[in-house]
């Protein structure tokens, strides 16, 4: 399998490659020139853009669009197919989204892996990429992802949030940590996410569980960890949202 050292020195329109990171990897704010995507394979990724933060686990990915901000987080290793895409191909999306990585998807970018990226395979090749791209731009998005607000008096409570996901304070008291009453909090909270305050949480406590469910923890201890009050709360939160138990991300069954 082709892996990122093994690029070839001429980039064609889509290039890819499989990847690791170990556990504990960071990589600071980044952009590049061309769209990536990055499709899980084992382990769970968090990805933060200027606008969200997202969550890979196994068989999501991201499209990141050309010169858009990004950041990495991985808790557990991770491993994963990467593909570099030239900015001129039409269609692309115009933001970044998390989607499911369905077959076909999935054996088109098997197919861009293996690409020899010469003369004689140019016209192939050529088809494949257009059809990835088009297949890309019809998935809908995945409910991984949670909008940052840009009100930096929001912006700080959200990240007391996303970096302590059980903390348990009420509206009331985070409003008052922003510099806002309730009701102002609440509408500017909406007008700047687009969601209501509790669900936006439960969307990051969700995106932390599946991080926690990456590296093997106990789904017990993550139910805690995340905030709620029991893990038979946690499980059908979390199975209303994804339509599968913790279990089927977790290599841990406990």
């Amino acid at each position: 399998m082709k892996r990122s050292t093994d690029l070839p020195s001429v980039i064609g329109p889509v290039v890819g490659a499989i990847d690791h990171y170990p556990a504990g990897h960071a990589e600071a704010l980044r952009s590049h020139e061309r769209a990536q995507v990055v499709h899980a394979l084992t382990g769970v990724m968090s990805v933060t853009t200027e606008a969200a933060s997202h969550v890979l686990p196994p068989h999501r990915a991201i499209w990141l669009p050309a010169g858009a901000p990004y950041e990495i987080f991985c808790r557990g290793p991770v491993t994963f197919n990467w593909l570099s895409v030239d900015p001129v191909l039409p269609d692309g999306p115009m933001e970044p989204r998390v989607f499911d990585v369905p077959l076909l998807v999935r054996a088109l970018i098997q197919e861009v892996l293996a690409f020899d990226h010469d003369a004689a395979s140019e016209a192939r090749e050529g088809q494949i990429v257009r059809l990835l791209i088009d297949e890309i731009a019809r998935m809908p998005a995945t409910p991984l992802s949670a909008p940052m607000p840009g009100d930096r008096r929001l912006r700080r409570v959200c990240d007391v949030i996303v970096g302590d996901p059980a903390d348990q304070r009420d509206l009331d008291a985070l409003a008052k940590e922003a510099g806002m009453g309730r009701r102002t909090f609440t509408r500017a909270f909406r007008a700047e996410t687009g969601m209501a305050f509790a669900t936006w949480r439960q969307q990051i406590r969700l995106m932390a569980a599946l991080s926690m469910l990456g590296e093997g923890r106990p789904i017990t201890a993550i139910a805690y960890d995340v905030g709620y009050e029991s893990p038979s709360s946690f499980t059908a939160m979390f199975h209303r949202v994804l339509g599968v138990p913790p279990s089927h991300y977790g290599r841990s069954r406990a």
